[in-house]
């Protein structure tokens, strides 16, 4: 006697299937032991409003005071530090896995020479670094001029 199988969402089903092993695999592929890692790269977003420019930078576990902003050059070089957890000692849990990125950080974004570097700001509110980059009013970029 051969067993019939049914299967009304195959489209479904093996992609749950392999996804599920391709997990397994994945997680068994990871030391047990596993170091924090000792750089990484915050992701950033950059918007343009009529004001000027906003730069967003996540850096959650980031102290205020860990946060370096620097200008030099038509350049803004964001740089600082996130510790990573103690791994040592009582009362200290094990790591098992670690997924989020700890150490020094640093991005360097080319800002546009309508960037009134005079007014930039910054503010770090639940792990967002919010940066200000307010357009030069005085600094023409575009004008029509008329023949005579």
């Amino acid at each position: 006697m051969s067993t019939l199988l049914y299967n009304n969402r195959p489209a479904v089903r093996p992609a749950r299937a392999f996804n599920s092993l391709l997990t397994e695999l994945l997680r068994d592929a990871q030391p047990a032991t596993p170091q924090p890692s000792t750089t990484f790269v915050p992701a950033a977003d950059i918007f343009e409003t009529t004001q000027g420019f906003e730069l967003h930078l996540a850096l959650p576990g980031v102290a205020k005071d860990a946060v370096s902003i620097e200008f030099e050059a038509n350049q803004l070089v964001v740089s600082g530090n996130r510790p990573a957890p103690a791994t040592e000692g009582d009362n200290v849990p094990q790591l098992r896995r670690v997924e989020t990125r700890f150490g020094e950080f640093s991005r360097t974004f080319r800002l546009p020479e309508t960037v009134n570097v005079k007014n930039i700001s910054a503010e770090m509110t639940d792990g967002l670094l919010r940066i200000a980059l307010p357009f030069d009013t005085e600094k023409v970029t575009k004008q029509h001029i008329e023949v005579r």
